[in-house]
């Protein structure tokens, strides 16, 4: 699995042994729960905590090992029960370039589990276009 490296009883925080202070008290939600969710273990967090995390870009390096085997672990589910739409996929799939340049075998992870998928949404048809076509000579 591409994330046995990570220590899934830490949490982001002491994985980066940075400690953020706590967030003002008139902080949105979002940044709230972001805070919240980088002091858990990794191993306590949802597919929709991760969502929301890797779509903040904050713990990547630890993280999308994490989803990426998570997605594949779900594929085939996910393809046999149709329609496919999903948070955790397009936080994914909307990194930068740059992250996926920077770990091109996580892309190709990636791509090789898009394959399984089939009837994406149009939405996330989109997003795998984009990240195919941006990473085509990486893929």
């Amino acid at each position: 699995m591409l994330s046995d490296f990570v220590d899934k009883e830490r949490s982001i925080e002491e994985l980066e042994g940075n400690h953020w202070p706590d967030p003002p008290v008139d902080s949105t939600p979002l940044v709230r729960s972001v805070h919240d969710l980088r002091r858990r273990p990794i191993k306590d967090l949802s597919a929709p905590n991760l969502a929301r995390l890797i779509g903040q870009d904050v713990g990547l390096r630890w993280l999308l090992p994490v989803a990426l085997d998570h997605l594949r672990d779900t594929a085939p589910e996910e393809a046999a029960g149709g329609w496919y739409d999903d948070d955790l996929l397009s936080a994914v799939l909307n990194r930068k370039e740059a992250v996926w340049r920077s770990a091109p075998d996580l892309a190709r992870h990636l791509d090789a589990t898009l394959h399984m998928l089939t009837d994406l949404s149009e939405y996330i048809q989109h997003y795998v276009d984009n990240f195919r076509a941006s990473l085509s000579d990486v893929l």
